[in-house]
Formats: C-alpha cells, sequence, structure tokens
C-alpha cells in the first residue's frame, strides 16, 4: 500500500511518506476453507458451523515469506503479526508460535503483534507504524481493503498471489468492476501496478520501477481523482500516460 498522492488520502494530514506498507495474507487456509455445514436449516432451531483451518505448514511458508519480504523490502526491517490472540486461541495460538519460530531465523528483522481490531485503528490513526504486515486469509481480506482506501481506493490498489515456489498470479485488489463494463471509465492503475509487481516477483527490478514510477508521475501530474469516471481522461488514456511517462 503506497500513496502516491497526499492529495487522493482520506486521512487528515497524512503525507506520502506515511503510507508505505505490505500486507502478506495467507491465501488458501483459514475460514476461506469452505469447511463447516447446517443442522437443522431453515428451522428455528438452526446451527451453522464455520471452521477455520491452519496447519503449520501453511502458516509458516507464510510468516518466512513475509520476513523474507522485509528483508528484500529493506525499509523498516519489521514484520506485524496481525491476529486475535486472546479470542482465537487455537488458530492464532498456531500463527504465533509459527511467526516466532520463524523468527528466529531472521535476526535482523524487528517483529511486532497487534490484534485485528488495533491493526484497524492503527492504519487510520499511524499507518506509518507498519512496514509489512503478516496474517490469516480473513484479516487480510478485511485489512487489505481498508489499506487501498488510505492510498486513494481499489482503482490503484494492487495485489499478487504469490507462489515462491510456482507459477504465480497478479491482479487489482478489488477484481473485477462488471457494472463498468464498456464504458472506459474505471481506473486502470491497479492493473498496471499488479505488472509492476509481477516485474519485481519475475528479477526485472528496473523494469517493475520505470512502471510504478510512471504511475506516480501520472497521478501526481495528471488525475483529478482516482475514482471510476472522476480520473479527468478514459481508462484507455490513463494507460497511454503511463505508456508515455516510461
Amino acid at each position: 500500500m503506497v500513496l502516491y498522492d497526499k492529495r487522493f488520502c482520506p486521512l487528515k494530514d497524512k503525507e506520502e511518506k506515511d503510507v508505505d506498507f505490505v500486507v502478506v495474507r495467507e491465501n488458501t487456509e483459514g475460514l476461506y476453507c469452505g469447511t463447516g455445514g447446517f443442522l437443522r436449516k431453515d428451522t428455528v432451531s438452526e446451527v451453522a458451523v464455520q471452521e477455520s483451518i491452519n496447519t503449520y505448514k501453511g502458516v509458516e511458508r507464510c510468516a518466512r515469506f513475509a520476513f523474507e519480504y522485509a528483508r528484500k523490502r529493506n525499509k523498516e526491517k519489521k514484520v506485524t503479526l496481525c491476529g486475535k490472540t486472546n479470542v482465537l486461541t487455537f488458530a492464532f495460538d498456531l500463527w504465533e508460535r509459527a511467526f516466532y519460530k520463524v523468527a528466529k531465523d531472521y535476526p535482523d528483522i524487528k517483529t511486532d503483534y497487534a490484534h485485528v481490531d488495533a491493526t484497524c485503528m492503527w492504519m487510520v490513526k499511524n499507518p506509518n507504524w507498519f512496514d509489512v504486515i503478516v496474517t490469516d486469509n480473513l484479516f487480510g481480506d478485511i485489512i487489505t481493503d481498508l489499506g487501498a482506501m488510505i492510498q486513494g481506493g481499489m482503482g490503484i490498489a494492487a495485489g499478487g498471489n504469490i507462489n515462491p515456489e510456482g507459477v504465480s498470479m497478479f491482479e487489482p485488489i478489488g477484481g473485477s468492476a462488471p457494472k463498468y463494463t464498456g464504458k472506459n471509465v474505471i481506473n486502470p492503475l491497479a492493473a498496471i501496478c499488479a505488472l509492476s509487481m509481477m516485474l519485481d516477483f519475475l528479477g526485472q527490478k528496473d523494469a517493475a520501477e520505470a512502471v510504478e514510477e510512471s504511475v506516480k508521475k501520472v497521478v501526481k501530474s495528471k488525475l483529478e481523482s482516482l475514482s471510476a469516471g472522476r480520473m479527468g481522461y478514459s481508462t484507455t488514456e490513463v494507460g497511454d500516460l503511463v505508456v508515455k511517462n516510461l
């Protein structure tokens, strides 16, 4: 989550230097596994159960990627575990143990912990507190949307589904926008920033930085808004501006 122009940050008195952090979200487990069921459905005695599945392998892999990324990013060199250890006493017991075990392999990286509600509070109050945040599937889904709005909205927020050992996929955080289909009004910068992330992942660091710098120039010097239909340019024109500034 990077703020390219303070005009588009909804937080009072925040500068570009205050919003620059990464969320590493476990993306295969947790409550999104679809494990659970109904008992006595559609009756007054109905019971619905949804189970959060967390494996040591999945949690450890996610935590290790976060520490590796913090080292590669080389900024604050801090990883914050976002959880809810006071309520989710089994799932986040595992997360906490795995997190601090992995941390021993990275003595150059500082560690921190924050409950998810406190994380949301600090993202709004002092987003500069964060460098790399690592969390589970559900919490990651929630706080990345909050982070997107802090940096200017879904139109600028990029994400990646990372497989450290295989094929990865990069896309705008918000996914598709069917209501804008064919209107040539959506902000293409999230997709373009996802391209920058992909290039960096593939080891094309110079190309990745060139794309991001071009996006930054366009945001700061050309756009009236980051919202669909209010940018001052069409989707196609914004894309052309990025290409022109490469």
